[in-house]
């Protein structure tokens, strides 16, 4: 008897069961009973959106024809459109970029400037040459000194001193230097004073030659 008892204690809850297969067979049922009802719509819908759209247009078809509007019209009414007109969006920040290598044109390229017309005479004047004055020969330099040397023939060895005022020290400068002068008739001697003048050049050394003697030795 107590096995009997257990076994209908654990059967029990096969109602359970069933009840939730009755559940969700109506769930499925009710879900199919929508989709026709949603179907049937479906038509209702679209013959009333047609109707609309009949009924919009028969107006139009059935209203008389505007009149033409002036051409100026168009204009008055753009003028305010275009104030109206958002703002343009501001230009994004230059970016600087290297700077462009200047070329240097070619002259028959560049910018020529006008210049006034010189006024030609239609007769050209005769060329007329005027003949130079004689102009003087250079002045020969001229040098005065005292003979050292007379060893060589038809020359003679001419110590020349030069007394000079420094230019910016101010300061009296004494120098000397020796001239090679050219004396034909071998005439001077040691230690006479005599004057030379600068001619053409003679030998390699030889650049002055004799015009007086100034001072005979004693």
């Amino acid at each position: 008897m107590a096995e009997k008892k257990v076994k209908k204690t654990e059967e029990t809850p096969e109602p359970e069961a069933q009840d939730s297969g009755t559940e969700s067979a109506g769930a499925a049922v009710a879900g199919e009973e929508a989709v026709k009802e949603t179907q049937a719509e479906a038509p209702l819908e679209d013959a009333a959106v047609a109707e609309a759209l009949e009924a919009a247009e028969a107006p139009a078809e059935d209203a008389p024809a505007e009149e033409p509007v002036p051409e100026e019209a168009p204009a008055a009414e753009e003028a305010p459109a275009a104030e109206e007109a958002p703002a343009a969006e501001p230009e994004p920040p230059a970016v600087s970029q290297p700077k462009k290598k200047f070329k240097r044109l070619p002259r028959a390229l560049r910018h020529k400037h006008s210049r006034p017309a010189r006024e030609r005479p239609a007769t050209r004047k005769p060329i007329t040459r005027i003949p130079k004055p004689d102009g003087e020969l250079g002045r020969r330099q001229e040098r005065r000194g005292v003979v050292v040397s007379d060893k060589g023939d038809k020359t003679i060895v001419v110590k020349v001193e030069m007394i000079k005022a420094h230019p910016k020290y101010k300061k009296v400068v004494r120098s000397s230097n020796k001239l090679h002068a050219h004396d034909e008739q071998n005439s001077a001697g040691i230690g006479d004073v005599v004057r030379i003048v600068e001619t053409r050049p003679l030998s390699k050394t030889k650049h002055w030659r004799l015009a007086e003697i100034v001072e005979k030795a004693k």
